[in-house]
């Protein structure tokens, strides 16, 4: 694969397209003479990891190796003076490589020592400008020819020359990079590959599709239309490529619902709990026809949904837990206990769920009144099922320690929205919040152990004592008396 580097800016803008996806592990060997450009992409790329334009990179010509404590960290090599190829044991390329990334000048010298899956990136002159050539198998060659196809989304859509910087993945698989041009207010940049669904678990269906995850960015595109049209504040769609998984975004701003140090603010809380009983009095069709020609269908959150997340418990949290899988017993009555709490949930008020309402997906907006303070931003998964979903979602966030006294608040809030509503219950949703609850969070005690083992991200683990409390919290309610003795004699609760 070549690209065409008319001018320095172009080089450097294809340092930056390699910064938004390189990760560690990843080790990219750049070949050229003298002058060819390697260092100024080099620095560019340091400087877009480390989001800091003026960063001092020096050559490591006589260091042989110059380290950054970017995310991820990165080691930047210059073999030119390297006297053999064993040296690079010494210098830690190995090491470096594994807890980070690796940038790699005259990979030549290393002599057929570099990890497997290197990236080669070939610069030379070409007219007035260079020319660079990719090899390379494995998924670093990968990522970088999607950044690539991002870039042309980005030159297409108006926004050619426009800087990138990657926010901070989250627990999906997208990734978002904030895009910046002169004189335009910055966008983001959403980068959603489809789905991939995974081996067939059960009924000929993977995971994925019993759970009904969104497997393209059509989801996103037509659920936020629907919210807007609804008057819920939702990320304007500036430009889309539906078809490649790429979309430009409004920036709603940087405010969200918990303090510089993390803690909630009761508040915005309570607006995010009021939020929903303006989305729960509308009447929701599940199709919807989105402007850009196709139609998309909202899935259920019927009961093998459900019942799937549940059992993330027992793929994911007690086999980590007690070193051996979930015995046939206890999946026998795990599953028939949810089957009987599922039949009570269907009974209850239906509606659309955003399924993730929680603080990283939510933004606040000062200058508006009530509800209306709060934005949207995650909605892709949404479903029809159980209005009570999101209210225990957001009542107990997973990621923040929700006292039981602002639980309380949250909730009040949602009711006395819905004071008056000849469509609601209070009765029975107090019931489903419960149950909603219980639902969640046995969900997320096998997602986050899941984050762990298969993609490796061990920060979720440290969340694991906050869901067991909120499951503790959940498990009060009367409906929930024979859960509660289950899951004290299996010790989840402990």
């Amino acid at each position: 694969m070549t690209i065409e580097l008319p001018d320095e800016a172009a080089t450097q803008r294809l340092g930056e397209d390699i910064a938004a996806v390189i990760r560690a592990g990843d080790v990219l060997a750049l070949q050229g003479d003298l002058g060819s450009g390697k260092s100024t992409l080099a620095r560019a790329l340091i400087r877009a990891l480390a989001d800091e334009p003026d960063l001092d990179v020096p050559s490591p010509t006589f260091t042989l190796v110059q380290t950054y404590g970017t995310t991820p960290a990165i080691a930047h090599f210059d073999l030119y003076r390297l006297g053999h190829p064993e040296e690079l044991g010494e210098l830690g390329l190995g090491e470096d490589a594994q807890e980070g990334a690796a940038l790699v000048e005259w990979p030549e010298r290393a002599e057929g020592t570099l990890p497997p899956g290197t990236v080669t990136l070939s610069l030379s002159e070409y007219g007035e400008g260079r020319i660079a050539a990719l090899s390379g198998e494995g998924s670093f060659r990968d990522r970088i020819e999607r950044s690539l196809l991002a870039r042309r989304f980005l030159d297409a859509s108006g926004w050619e020359r426009a800087t990138r910087r990657r926010l901070t993945a989250d627990a999906s698989a997208r990734t978002y990079d904030v895009v910046r041009k002169a004189g335009r207010e910055p966008v983001l940049l959403m980068n959603s590959l489809p789905l991939v669904l995974g081996p067939v678990i059960r009924d000929g269906k993977a995971y994925a599709e019993i759970a009904h995850s969104s497997r393209t960015v059509h989801a996103f595109v037509a659920v936020d239309e629907a919210l807007a049209q609804a008057g819920i504040r939702v990320p304007e769609i500036v430009a889309q490529d539906v078809a490649n998984g790429f979309l430009l975004l409004e920036i709603l701003g940087s405010e969200g619902i918990l303090d510089a140090d993390g803690q909630p603010i009761p508040e915005r809380y309570e607006a995010a709990g009021a939020l929903l009983a303006k989305i729960h009095e509308r009447d929701w069709s599940p199709e919807i026809h989105a402007k850009a020609g196709f139609t998309y269908t909202i899935p259920p959150y019927d009961r093998d949904a459900l019942l799937i997340e549940t059992e993330l418990l027992l793929d994911w949290f007690i086999p980590w837990r007690d070193g051996k899988p979930a015995s046939a017993e206890l999946r026998a009555a795990f599953k028939a206990e949810w089957n009987r709490l599922i039949t009570r949930l269907e009974a209850t008020e239906q509606s659309l769920v955003l399924r993730d309402h929680q603080s990283p997906n939510t933004f606040w907006l000062a200058d508006r009144q009530g509800s209306d303070r709060i934005a949207l931003i995650d909605f892709q998964d949404a479903l029809i099922g159980p209005a009570a979903y999101d209210v225990a979602s957001i009542a107990t966030d997973p990621r923040v320690t929700i006292s039981e006294e602002l639980e309380a608040q949250v909730v009040a809030a949602y009711e006395k929205a819905r004071n008056g509503s000849p469509r609601f219950d209070p009765e029975s949703f107090r019931e489903a919040c419960a149950i909603c609850a219980a639902q969640r969070h046995t969900k997320i005690l096998g997602i986050f152990v899941r984050l762990k083992l298969r993609d490796g991200k061990d920060g979720y683990i440290a969340h694991l004592p906050r869901i067991r409390d909120y499951l503790r919290r959940a498990l009060r309610h009367p409906a929930l008396t024979d859960l509660r003795a289950l899951y004290q004699r299996e010790g989840i609760l402990s």
